[in-house]
């Protein structure tokens, strides 16, 4: 009597974003035991097989944006039949601004196990180099390419209040700095943290107006740029006259209009209320 077989594990391994010495010691053993190495970019997986002295015993196959979707299933077949399946990228963590989330879900979906390889993150590692807030962080990602489109992401974000994280090409550097400097305020702090791990590693730190001016002469090498959030607005009984007087024109009652403010707030409902009277 036949029985189905087990259904394998997907490895998510992170991969040094620069420095190979960075491995995981468990990223050697994973890639030498692997019954399938799906890898972002074979050449770059050659390299760091070599590297780290590793002779692959299973297949390697290209998992990249140019073949993620047709080559999801393909995989997934492979874990279904028992497999273990590796899944890296250039740098970093599979998934993260990276080919690997569609791959995840689908393996998800059919109960198989999923697993990580920790490792090196250049998020975390710009966030605890940036001497910016890092009790609160939000990662944005690469930003869009046009400038429309980036202009509006960046306004949506402006009163974000967390310390962001954006990763952004050397080419478009200025530029971005630019944006966000009109959206943000110039005078918003940052860090540009360049070739993490690497020889040339460099955190430029100043605010997006500096910055933005240091990158007009070009830079170079892989970039992740740390922002610190928006301060806090220090609200006052008297900041909010105006939009309570506003919504009580509209036809709202004043005691409900001061009671909602008061809970989003913080301050006195009697205050908000006794000046709204005394406003007229």
């Amino acid at each position: 009597m036949s029985t189905a077989p087990t259904a394998g594990t997907l490895v998510l391994a992170a991969t040094p974003i620069g420095d190979p010495r960075d491995a995981a010691p468990r990223l050697a053993q994973e890639l030498a035991t692997a019954d399938v190495i799906a890898a972002e970019d074979t050449r770059r997986l050659k390299r760091l097989l070599t590297d780290l002295g590793v002779s692959p015993r299973g297949r390697v196959v290209s998992y990249h944006d140019h073949n993620e979707a047709a080559r999801t299933p393909e995989l997934v077949d492979r874990l279904l039949a028992g497999d273990r399946v590796v899944v890296v990228t250039d740098a970093g963590m599979p998934s993260v601004s990276d080919p690997g989330y569609r791959l995840v879900a689908a393996a998800v979906a059919r109960g198989v196990h999923v697993t990580a390889i920790p490792g090196p993150s250049a998020v975390l590692m710009a966030l605890a180099v940036s001497g910016l807030p890092v009790d609160r962080f939000c990662f944005e990602g690469f930003l869009a390419r046009k400038a429309g489109e980036r202009a509006r992401t960046l306004t949506e974000l402006a009163g974000e209040r967390r310390t962001m994280v954006f990763f952004e090409a050397p080419h478009r550097l200025a530029d971005t700095l630019t944006a966000m400097a009109a959206a943000f305020g110039g005078e918003r702090r940052a860090a540009v943290c360049r070739e993490l791990t690497k020889t040339y590693e460099e955190v430029r730190r100043g605010t997006l107006d500096e910055l933005a001016a240091w990158a007009g002469d070009g830079v170079r090498g892989e970039i992740t740029v740390v922002v610190t959030g928006a301060e806090r607005a220090v609200t006052t009984v008297e900041s909010e006259l105006s939009g309570i007087r506003q919504r009580v024109e509209r036809g709202e009652r004043l005691k409900d209009v001061c009671a909602d403010v008061a809970g989003r707030t913080g301050l006195s409902k009697k205050a908000l209320y006794d000046a709204a009277v005394a406003a007229g």
